[in-house]
Order: C-alpha cells, then sequence, then structure tokens
C-alpha cells in the first residue's frame, strides 16, 4: 500500500511548490529562446555561403569542361590535317610489315642490324647509347654520325658511306623491296 512516494497533502504540495520554483528558476536563467535564434541565424547564414560556394564551383567546372572540349576539339582538328598531309600509306605498310617490331620483350626498338654495316654486336652497342629506332638513326645529322663513329670505333665517314640515314629511312617508311635493291 505504501508504492507511492507522497502520501499526504503535504507532501503533494511541497512537490507542486519546488516543481513551480524550478520552473520559475529556468524561466529566469533561459535567454529567451535568443541563443537557438542566433545559432539557427549562424547556421543559415553558413549554408547559403556554402551554397553560393558551390554553385561558383560548379559554373567554374563548367567552364573549364568547356574549355577543354574546345581545345580537344581544336587538337583533333588540327591532327586530322597533319595526318591528311602525312604520308599514311607508308605508316601503314611500316606497320603491316611489323618494321621495328621486336616481339614482346622489345618494345619501342627497331631491328637495326638489318641495315648495311650494323651487325648484332654493334645493335646491341647503339641500344646500349640510346640509339633504338630508325627514326633516331634518320634524324642524325653529321656531327651526330662524327661522335657515334667515335664511340663505335668506325673510320671516319662510314656512316655516311654505308648510307645509315637513307636505310633507316627506307626500312621506318616500310619501303623493304627498295631498301633490298639498293642496299642488299
Amino acid at each position: 500500500m505504501h508504492d507511492l512516494p507522497f502520501h499526504t497533502p503535504t507532501q503533494f504540495a511541497a512537490l507542486a511548490l519546488m516543481l513551480f520554483a524550478g520552473w520559475l528558476l529556468g524561466l529566469g536563467s533561459s535567454s529567451g529562446g535568443r541563443k537557438w535564434r542566433e545559432r539557427y541565424e549562424d547556421e543559415a547564414g553558413d549554408h547559403a555561403g556554402y551554397r553560393h560556394q558551390a554553385e561558383t564551383d560548379l559554373k567554374e567546372a563548367n567552364r573549364r569542361v568547356r574549355d577543354l572540349e574546345a581545345e580537344c576539339e581544336k587538337l583533333k582538328r588540327d591532327a586530322t590535317v597533319a595526318a591528311a598531309a602525312a604520308p599514311v600509306a607508308a605508316v601503314a605498310a611500316s606497320e603491316e610489315s611489323g618494321a621495328g617490331w621486336r616481339g614482346w620483350f622489345g618494345w619501342g626498338r627497331d631491328n637495326l642490324s638489318r641495315i648495311r654495316g650494323v651487325d648484332d654486336a654493334r645493335e646491341k652497342r647503339l641500344n646500349e647509347l640510346g640509339i633504338k629506332t630508325y627514326r633516331e638513326i634518320e634524324k642524325m645529322t653529321a656531327e651526330d654520325e662524327a661522335a657515334l663513329e667515335q664511340r663505335l670505333e668506325m673510320a671516319p665517314g662510314a656512316i655516311a658511306a654505308e648510307e645509315w640515314r637513307e636505310q633507316a629511312a627506307l626500312l621506318r617508311a616500310g619501303n623493304e623491296d627498295e631498301h633490298a635493291k639498293r642496299f642488299a
């Protein structure tokens, strides 16, 4: 029967008085919601700033995409013009014939030993010196040839006499038959 904590009307009155006093104390110490209103306004301002920054970033990103797409189109047009001017058939013939292809382990190398005057040992030495493609031999100047002759311990003028640059140009372009006729 004594389950309730308050049994007498005096105890109930004391409870009511304490609740009322707590309510008054809370009301007196509160800021009237000003603190929460200020926090809400600060948060709303921060959110508006974030939205504005996000919209600005998005506009800038879209502008950058448009610029890059325009640049890409320009490069495609330039490449098309350059490809039309280049000897497309020679490049295709070179790729089809496998000129310069040395299998899986020789990526980026041409078979330089096909050039008259370049044996396997000399090809290996050329590769060690960083000369690995027909194009590199084709683009050599007379000074480059002289320096290479010294490094390979060849007689001066031997590269020009054996026409390495001409042979490299023919092989790179895929003109196997003409190379065979002239230099075999």
